[in-house]
């Protein structure tokens, strides 16, 4: 658990999905929000690193990310059984933070702390599909686009008009 004068970070679990789910919702268009069964099915993997913030016990964002084959997102909603799971990328899968959390870098020490346990379990690069126009926040974060095949590109663009591939080495910070 990490903790800073504003917010809580910790393993996201089972007990929180509730409140996940609720965030998700307030935060997303319909068709990049999923289910209960897909949403948990994340969590449950064994290379899952998900991460929580709280503030005064309340959910203020969460952390969507597990170790990956490398260029193989998944569908929005698909469910995750373990062999889905790959070890050759950390794949940054949804990070959602809350308005009440928005400026305080909640994101940031959220993606710091997946590096780190990434990187101690010998992932050295990270992947992710930016949506709604955050291409922009992950390139802060020292994200770069990529180019994508064909089949890349097409279930990249599954995440709606405007979703980017984006990818960085995790050994070094930004």
């Amino acid at each position: 658990m990490t903790k800073n004068l504003e917010f809580v970070i910790r393993p996201l679990d089972q007990s929180d999905l509730d409140a996940a789910l609720a965030l998700q919702n307030k935060s997303y268009p319909a068709f990049l929000c999923e289910d209960a069964i897909a949403f948990a099915s994340r969590m449950a993997l064994p290379s899952n690193f998900c991460l929580a913030a709280f503030r005064s016990n309340r959910l203020i964002a969460y952390l969507i990310a597990h170790g990956s084959a490398a260029r193989s997102p998944f569908p929005v909603g698909y469910v995750l059984n373990p062999d889905d799971a790959g070890h050759d990328v950390l794949f940054i899968h949804d990070l959602c933070v809350s308005a009440a959390g928005r400026g305080s870098g909640v994101g940031r020490q959220l993606i710091d702390r997946a590096f780190e346990l990434a990187v101690a379990a010998g992932l050295p690069r990270a992947e992710l599909i930016a949506v709604e126009g955050a291409a922009g926040y992950w390139k802060t974060l020292g994200f770069v686009e990529e180019q994508c095949s064909p089949a890349l590109a097409a279930k990249v663009a599954s995440y709606g008009a405007d979703a980017r591939w984006m990818a960085r080495d995790i050994r070094a910070m930004p």
